[in-house]
């Protein structure tokens, strides 16, 4: 090494040849090892070079050799392939030592926690292939949408066996290496450029020109009328549903649920694509049910209604979970659908309202109300000119309103709130004294959210957010506020965590836009839902 040369051998004056053209080695071969990465290919055949590169080395090492492949990298994009592949073979191999430990459930807690993990399981291979196959024509955006997705997926699962309490028999059982394989893709992928995200007519892009007309027309032509007076062609949202999932390929397909309450759960699932809701105005169709995770649910099959099939569509609807706020987690709505758009709903109930879980998804113009992290999960989610309102709570608890719920640094996901407005509704309004309301709270070790141009009242406490658990997150997470407005936006006295930020660069800010956040200009505009594609 260099400093070698520095010992008194090297400082006398008569010097060897021998020893100058050893001198001269010495001082080539340690410039050498500076410059050789950055000159040369690694050896393309030393998978531990790639492996070392990621978050979990060891498990990425392990499978790599042990698999029936013999895989030989020359190139990054060559080595994401892989590792999205042993990922999947891994998560294929999981599926089925799960599916197999059913008999094992000692109790319904159990048995409900382990429903949840087979459904998520399935959702995290569709992912995973989704990413691999060809036909696709993923971009790098879609692929790291879908990698969350696959991860949020299997930390759902293992979250459903805590919440209910059942977390020490069942989980060490179903332990395997998949979260770290799919972090280790999402770190490969995220080098990689993010396409950014624009408006047109006020949706993003990737909504339709015909979708955007189904959604700003006053009366779409629906495929299939609800009614319960039975002046449509079924009585329940449940048949409709039955009805569209016989259909043949994957149209936009419009189920027009005329005024009523609807006593429905509701699952549109992966294979129902392009379904549109479509009500009488949130005031006159409503879907309600009470499922609660006091009441034997886990969080995330307690939803009123969950979508997961993509490019959902719900307009003029309300959806409502009545389980009240002494039964804690009590989803109204759940969304892991892609490309989705909420237009012109409403999202009812008390603690975990509306569970934006994953993908990409858009909410125009609702009206959210809640208690507890009522707008929580783990999805690249923008709400645009939405009205919030927290509720009263029970007595002694404080009011989140967000509980983003990011595991990983290179997870694209986060909750940006834009041009809407917090309030306390009519029920918190007369005790506003007695209870203190949030702008958030970090679920996870990433959390991510942020407020832009909105109006924010009274009601939030001058320190804006609040810990989860002591200094759980608080460096980690990444919080903004930028140009909002009302008695409530006042910055001075704010938490003073290292992860909270004013925000002052519209550069920044602009991340956070339907544009860039959630790629909106490519996919929104088909859906005729108006959206601001910038600040």
């Amino acid at each position: 090494k260099i400093h070698n040369l520095e010992s008194p051998k090297f400082k006398t004056k008569k010097r060897s040849s021998m020893e100058t053209k050893l001198c001269f080695l010495i001082l080539f071969i340690s410039f050498s090892s500076i410059l050789l990465p950055a000159l040369t290919s690694p050896d393309s055949s030393d998978i531990n070079w790639w492996c070392n590169k990621t978050p979990y080395p060891e498990p990425c090492k392990y499978f790599m050799d042990h698999g029936p492949h013999h895989f030989a990298p020359k190139q990054k994009s060559e080595f994401r392939k892989m590792a999205v592949q042993i990922a999947m073979e891994r998560a294929l191999n999981a599926e089925s030592h799960t599916k197999g430990l059913g008999p094992k459930c000692r109790n319904e807690q159990e048995k409900a926690a382990w429903a949840d993990c087979l459904k998520l399981y399935e959702s995290t291979i569709l992912q995973l292939n989704q990413t691999l196959d060809p036909n696709t024509k993923c971009t790098d955006f879609d692929a790291q949408t879908w990698l969350s997705t696959a991860l949020t997926n299997l930390e759902t699962c293992r979250a459903g066996f805590v919440e209910l309490g059942v977390s020490d028999f069942m989980l060490p059982l179903m332990s395997n290496n998949v979260s770290k394989l799919i972090c280790n893709t999402l770190a490969i992928n995220n080098g990689s450029t993010t396409e950014k995200e624009s408006y047109r007519n006020g949706f993003p892009s990737w909504v339709s020109s015909g979708d955007r007309k189904l959604l700003q027309s006053s009366s779409p032509a629906a495929n299939l009328v609800v009614a319960q007076d039975g002046s449509g062609n079924h009585r329940t949202i449940q048949a409709a549903l039955d009805a569209a999932a016989r259909r043949s390929g994957t149209a936009r397909f419009v189920i027009h649920v005329k005024s009523g309450v609807y006593r429905e759960n509701l699952e549109i699932g992966n294979k129902m694509k392009n379904i549109m809701l479509v009500g009488d105005g949130l005031r006159n169709t409503i879907i309600t049910g009470s499922r609660s995770v006091v009441g034997g649910s886990t969080t995330f099959n307690s939803a009123t209604v969950a979508v997961t099939g993509e490019g959902f569509i719900g307009r003029g609807i309300t959806f409502r979970n009545t389980a009240g706020p002494q039964n804690h987690q009590a989803v109204a709505l759940r969304s892991g659908s892609d490309l989705s758009v909420f237009y012109r709903c409403a999202f009812e109930g008390y603690q975990d309202t509306l569970y934006a879980h994953s993908q990409r998804q858009f909410y125009k113009e609702c009206y959210i109300y809640g208690t507890v992290d009522f707008i929580f999960g783990n999805a690249a989610v923008v709400l645009q000119n939405c009205m919030i309102y927290a509720r009263r709570p029970m007595s002694g608890q404080k009011n989140t309103i967000t509980a983003q719920g990011r595991t990983d640094p290179n997870q694209n996901t986060g909750i940006s709130i834009h041009n809407s407005r917090v309030m306390a509704s009519p029920d918190l309004q007369p005790v506003l004294s007695s209870f203190r309301t949030y702008l958030g709270r970090p679920w996870k070790e990433y959390s991510r959210t942020v407020f832009m141009q909105s109006y924010i009242d009274t009601l939030v406490d001058r320190a804006g957010w609040l810990e989860w658990d002591g200094n759980f997150a608080l460096t980690t997470l990444y919080y903004g506020e930028y140009k909002n407005s009302g008695p409530g936006s006042t910055t001075s006295g704010r938490v003073k965590w290292r992860g909270y930020r004013v925000i002052t660069s519209a550069t920044e800010a602009s991340q956070f836009t339907v544009a860039n956040f959630i790629a909106g200009r490519s996919w929104l505009p088909a859906t005729s839902v108006p959206f601001t594609s910038g600040l």
